[in-house]
């Protein structure tokens, strides 16, 4: 019950031809995708090159406009968990105990990330802080994974 086109075929082998030229111009249209995508150039140049303004700072001029950028430093001397109840019986004088033992480094924390570390000093009558120990980028780096 198949027809019989002229050339001899059937009408299902048509249909099977039909999508072998589907495919051969599916081919043929990836291939010009290709070649396309062959001849395209990568990008080069597309960011500006950073170049040393004080070669003793080692600061790219193009840095300079981040230079003014306010960040909270902050130095820490220790931590505690306190119960509201115990924060409300505060006064003047009271003590609250904190974990930090006295002579231990205290944090230096830059938008609370620890950045160094150091010990209390005090000039003309106003506390500051001697740095110690700087953390190496790469410590910095394994300390945000933990």
């Amino acid at each position: 019950m198949t027809e019989q086109l002229e050339d001899g075929q059937t009408a299902g082998g048509a249909e099977e031809e039909v999508s072998m030229d589907d495919w051969a111009a599916a081919m043929a249209e990836q291939e010009t995708v290709d070649a396309a995508q062959e001849s395209i150039q990568p990008a080069t140049n597309l960011f500006q090159e950073l170049s040393s303004s004080d070669a003793s700072l080692n600061v790219p001029s193009n840095l300079d406009m981040i230079l003014d950028i306010p960040v909270q430093l902050t130095v820490e001397l220790g931590r505690t968990k306190i119960a509201i109840r115990n924060l409300l019986q505060l006064a003047q004088g009271s003590v609250v105990e904190l974990d930090g033992l006295a002579g231990e480094p205290m944090d230096v924390l830059v938008n609370g990330c620890l950045i160094a570390q150091g010990e209390v000093v005090v000039v003309n009558d106003k506390f500051g802080i001697r740095l110690t120990d700087i953390i190496t980028p790469a410590e910095r780096i394994r300390r945000l994974q933990k």
